[in-house]
């Protein structure tokens, strides 16, 4: 039951609730990792269900923390982000923690800037998808400030942080499932090069390939901004082939959806004439006709892993490995079906 308005409740109260330590609730309030789950949700439902806030300004000084954690993010694919970002703000929120949302456009000055500035006003920041270089980042890093990067756009040093999903084995899921349907030939529309999730979806494609025994063939892959227009165009390219493909594995669901439009602008139908498989499983992927086949990326939890691993920078702890990778799911819908021609 809530407490009276006319009685604040203390920290003590609370641990004597939840049957813990006012150490425990004091850990929990300060987003620390050194507490199981079971033993926080027991802590956070009493917090709750009393009322509960705490004095943030007395605890940030007292621990040299200002509350607030900066999330950098480009929002050029706004689908995609906001998953991460629901992800990110559910475990602030739990951690009694306040975002600063700071968006780049993806523009490399405007980030360098944007994370000098975090540096000054935030106890740290996740960053997704970041422009910056590793080296870049890594004199953010030797300069004190914590961060995470999510989802690296190129490969960083092993000192610097990181959450992404298994992009090799997602790509190679979507491929098994194409060669079990009995198509043989399959294209790509990869992302932009020099990405790291291009070349890893790149080498699952191509390993899945070679599996099955098939050569790659270099006029079935190629490079597109990941965006529903220059798929469509990327698509159209692969389907004037005088061999074209029987199915497309796209870089990421709007690829996906463009490659769909250019079969129908052909007069090709999506699945009877033609499979598609995205990546990504962001809400549109189930709204497209017909349903898109594709690679679910776990995007909440990449938001809720790194505000995780963020927590525990700020607190000191240390980690045996920086970089930690979700595991993928392929979800089959509507979008794929075997080959007319085997």
């Amino acid at each position: 039951m809530a407490q009276g308005t006319s009685q604040r409740t203390t920290i003590r109260q609370i641990a004597d609730q939840a049957g813990v330590s006012i150490a425990t609730v004091s850990r929990v309030l300060n987003g620390r990792g050194d507490v199981s789950d079971e033993t926080r949700d027991n802590v956070t439902r009493v917090i709750r269900e009393n009322g509960y806030t705490a004095n943030r300004s007395a605890r940030g000084l007292s621990a040299g923390r200002t509350g607030f954690v900066g999330v950098v993010v480009p929002l050029v694919f706004p689908a995609y982000f906001s998953g991460i970002l629901d992800g990110a703000a559910e475990a602030l929120f739990e951690r009694d923690l306040q975002i600063v949302l700071s968006p780049t456009r993806q523009e490399h000055d405007r980030e360098v800037s944007v994370l000098d500035r975090l540096h000054g006003v935030t106890d740290g920041s996740l960053i997704i998808l970041p422009a910056e270089s590793s080296e870049e980042l890594e004199r953010h890093l030797d300069n004190g400030f914590r961060f995470v990067v999510v989802d690296p756009l190129m490969r960083l040093d092993e000192r610097i942080p990181s959450v992404s999903a298994a992009n090799i084995s997602g790509a190679d899921q979507a491929m098994r499932h194409l060669l079990d349907l009995g198509h043989r030939r399959i294209a790509q529309i990869a992302g932009p090069s020099g990405w790291l999730a291009t070349e890893d979806r790149r080498r699952g494609y191509r390993a899945a390939l070679a599996s099955a025994g098939i050569l790659p063939d270099p006029t079935l892959e190629v490079e597109s901004i990941p965006e529903i227009d220059p798929g469509r165009d990327a698509a159209a390219s692969l389907l004037a082939l005088p061999d074209p493909p029987t199915a497309i594995f796209a870089f990421n669901d709007d690829s996906a959806i463009g490659a769909i439009q250019a079969a129908r602008e052909r007069g090709l139908r999506v699945p009877e004439d033609l499979s598609v498989v995205g990546f990504d499983d962001v809400e549109h992927a189930t709204i497209v006709s017909p349903a898109l086949t594709t690679v679910r990326q776990p995007l909440a939890e990449m938001g809720r892993t790194a505000v995780s691993i963020l927590s525990r920078l700020l607190e000191g702890q240390s980690f045996e490995t920086l970089h930690v990778e979700l595991a993928t799911r392929l979800v089959v819908r509507d979008s794929t079906a075997p080959p007319k021609r085997a």
